[in-house]
């Protein structure tokens, strides 16, 4: 199925709310800290507060709907995907430690093997 993407101009009032969300954040970053005194319950309420008033305001800006279209797109794709089954995961995790073991002794060898011809045999620094 293919899909069009449609471009569309960013509105003066969709620039207000994305300016709104970032000063929601930095108000919730700020009341955070500055009711320190007040205890920890206080914090977290205005930073939680502040935070979901921010994703409010960004979900009703063109942004914020792309943004929903795009993650409900991605989770009917995830849907589609045909996972392994867990012999077929033991089986793949198998083959890969196999695969690495038998590549680090090639590595070992063929460190062991130049190192041999170079300081051995070329430069005779260990005899």
């Amino acid at each position: 199925m293919a899909t069009t993407q449609i471009d569309t101009v960013s509105t003066g009032a969709d620039k207000a709310k994305l300016a709104a969300v970032v000063a929601l954040v930095v108000a919730s970053l700020a009341g955070y800290y500055l009711l320190g005194k007040q205890g920890a319950l206080a914090q977290w309420a205005v930073l939680l507060l502040g935070l979901a008033a921010a994703v409010g305001v960004f979900l009703t800006s063109e942004w914020g709907r792309q943004f929903v279209g795009f993650a409900r797109d991605a989770v009917k794709e995830v849907k589609k995907v045909v996972w392994p089954t867990r012999k077929e995961t033991l089986q793949m995790t198998g083959y890969v430690f196999a695969f690495v073991v038998l590549m680090a002794l090639f590595l070992w060898l063929t460190d062991k093997t130049l190192e041999w011809v170079l300081y051995d045999l070329i430069l005779g620094w260990r005899k």
